[in-house]
C-alpha cells in the first residue's frame, strides 16, 4: 500500500449513525423515534400529536465499548422497566451532559434532578423514569467491559448529578469532544477511547462524603467480579454454579443470596450468554455460523441456543442477523459525515 493511500485511509473521518424525524412527514416521526429507541427506553411524547416529534439523535461508535450520541427532541418521558431490561440486558453507563432542558429521573436510588449545564449518570442495567423538557444533550456510553475498571467507582455515581468542579469540568469536556469528532480521523478512536476512560477516572473520584456514604453497598463491587468473572468463562459448558462459585471465592450460598434479584445463577449466566450472541449477530462483519456461535457462548447444542434467544429477544438468531444485514437507507443521507441509519439504538448498543 502506497504512502499517499494509506494516509487517505487514515484521515477517513468518523461516521455518525443518524436518525432526523424531521425528515418524514409530521404523522410519521413520533411513531419512528419509538422504534429507533426501542427495546431500550420506551419514549411517551409530552407534546401535542399535531405538532409530530422533530428530533434528531447521532451516535458515534469511536471503538468497542464507547459510543458518543448527541439528542435534540421535544419534551418526553421515557421509561427502562424491568419489561425492557429483560428484552435487552444491556448495562451501559450514561455519562450525560445536557446544553438545553431539565431532566427529573427516577432510579432504584431516589429522584434527581438535573439542570441545564450539569452532568450526571445513569445505567442501562437499572430501571429509571425520565421526564424531561425540549432537550439538547450529550452522551458518553460506556459498557462494562470496556470500562470494566471504573466499575466501583462508575456504580457509586450512578443516578446522581457530577456537581464538584470535576464533574463540570467533565461536561466541558464532554462538549468539546462533540464538537471535535466530526473533524478527527477514524484512526484516532482507539487512543481516544483510552483518553476518554482515564479523563473520567480522574473526574468521578469518590469524594471522601461519598466513601463513607458507600461503606455499605460492598455487594456492588462483589456482583462485578461475578459479572467479569462470568464474561471470561462464557464459552465453558461447564460454568454453573460451583464452578462460578470456586472461581470468585465465594460460596455457593452467598452467590445464591448475591444473584436472586438476577432471577438465579443459571438465569443470570444465560443472560450474560445470550446477550454476547446478539452482540454478534449485530456486528455485520460477524460471518460466524449460528450454530457456532452456540456453542461458542456455551450452549450445548443449536436448538436449545435458538430456543432461549427467541424466548428473551422475540425474534431467532436468523432474523436478528438478517435484520443487521438488511441494506439500504429508507430516508436521503446528511450532509457531512454522517449517514441516516436504518438500523436501531440498541444494535449500536450491542455492536459496542
Amino acid at each position: 500500500m502506497s504512502t499517499g493511500h494509506r494516509r487517505h485511509m487514515e484521515c477517513e473521518p468518523m461516521i455518525s449513525e443518524t436518525i432526523d424525524t424531521r425528515l418524514l412527514p409530521v404523522s410519521d416521526q413520533l411513531e419512528s423515534w419509538r422504534n429507533w429507541n426501542m427495546p431500550v427506553l420506551d419514549v411517551t411524547s409530552q407534546v401535542p400529536a399535531s405538532d409530530g416529534f422533530p428530533a434528531q439523535n447521532r451516535v458515534w461508535k469511536l471503538d468497542n465499548g464507547l459510543l458518543v450520541a448527541t439528542t435534540m427532541a421535544p419534551a418526553a418521558s421515557t421509561v427502562r422497566s424491568p419489561r425492557l431490561l429483560r428484552q435487552l440486558p444491556v448495562d451501559h453507563w450514561v455519562v450525560s451532559h445536557a446544553l438545553r432542558g431539565t431532566v427529573s429521573m427516577e432510579t432504584s436510588r431516589g429522584v434527581i434532578e438535573a439542570q441545564p449545564g450539569q452532568t450526571f449518570v445513569l445505567s442501562l442495567g437499572q430501571t429509571s423514569h425520565i421526564r424531561r423538557g425540549q432537550i439538547d444533550r450529550m452522551d458518553l456510553l460506556l459498557s462494562r467491559d470496556t470500562f470494566r475498571d471504573l466499575a466501583p467507582s462508575l456504580d457509586m455515581v450512578t443516578g446522581s448529578v457530577l456537581d464538584s468542579v470535576l464533574g463540570r469540568f467533565l461536561g466541558d469536556f464532554i462538549v468539546a469532544l462533540v464538537r471535535w469528532l466530526p473533524r478527527l480521523p477514524d484512526s484516532d478512536a482507539p487512543r481516544l477511547t483510552a483518553a476518554v476512560s482515564k479523563l473520567i477516572a480522574a473526574c468521578i473520584t469518590p469524594s471522601a462524603a461519598r466513601l463513607d456514604a458507600a461503606q455499605g453497598l460492598t455487594e456492588v463491587g462483589r456482583l462485578e467480579r461475578v459479572r467479569q468473572t462470568v464474561r471470561s468463562h462464557l464459552q465453558s459448558p461447564r460454568l454453573g454454579p460451583r464452578m462460578l462459585s470456586r472461581h470468585v471465592g465465594m460460596s455457593r450460598s452467598s452467590l445464591y443470596r448475591l444473584l436472586a434479584s438476577e432471577g438465579g445463577v443459571m438465569s443470570y449466566i444465560n443472560r450474560h450468554r445470550l446477550t454476547e450472541a446478539r452482540s454478534r449477530l449485530a456486528d455485520s462483519r460477524n460471518t460466524q455460523t449460528i450454530a457456532s456461535m452456540a456453542y461458542d457462548v456455551g450452549f450445548a447444542d443449536p436448538s436449545t441456543f435458538s430456543r432461549a434467544f427467541r424466548t428473551m429477544f422475540g425474534v431467532s438468531p436468523g432474523e436478528t442477523r438478517a435484520a443487521t444485514r438488511k441494506l439500504g437507507a429508507p430516508y436521503p443521507a446528511l450532509p457531512g459525515p454522517s449517514r441516516q441509519t436504518n438500523t436501531r439504538f440498541a444494535d449500536l448498543l450491542c455492536a459496542a
